[in-house]
């Protein structure tokens, strides 16, 4: 997992415990060390990837949440095209915490989906927009 190289701040990734299910669903264990400015903390979460329903899955092994769930879907949309969906649900622990993000949490997220889309650009090329939509209006990575 290369967060650190393209999420600010994510200073520090490791994983452990790699399981292949089979049938296309694999599983890891992961640990993020994030940080703001004042602000560090490290969380642990179980991955679990399923590539035949092209769905990611992550739930919360420990860290300064009550509890934390996403999932990432991709769904192709014509030839060369994914559209990914991001669902979150989360609290933290710590009322302070849970203040800070919750005024800061629609930038945050702007936030971190630019910087997958930014990485997806890196790796894959920029998307072309198509006939009719506008430039800059990318309806999906």
């Amino acid at each position: 997992m290369a967060y650190p190289e393209f999420v600010p701040w994510i200073t520090a990734m490791r994983t452990w415990n790699a399981r292949d299910l089979g049938e296309g669903v694999e599983t890891v264990d992961a640990e993020a060390g994030v940080g703001f400015s004042f602000l560090k903390e490290r969380f642990s979460t179980r991955v679990r990837r399923d590539s035949a329903a092209r769905q990611i899955d992550v739930t919360l092994l420990s860290g300064p949440f009550k509890r934390l769930a996403n999932r990432w879907r991709f769904f192709e949309d014509g030839p060369g095209e994914t559209r990914v969906e991001f669902d979150i649900d989360f609290q933290f622990k710590s009322r302070l915490l849970e203040a800070l993000l919750s005024a800061n949490f629609a930038h945050a997220v702007d936030r971190l989906m630019t910087c997958f889309e930014d990485r997806a650009n890196a790796l894959y090329g920029p998307r072309v927009p198509t006939v009719g939509e506008p430039k800059g209006q990318p309806s999906s990575v």
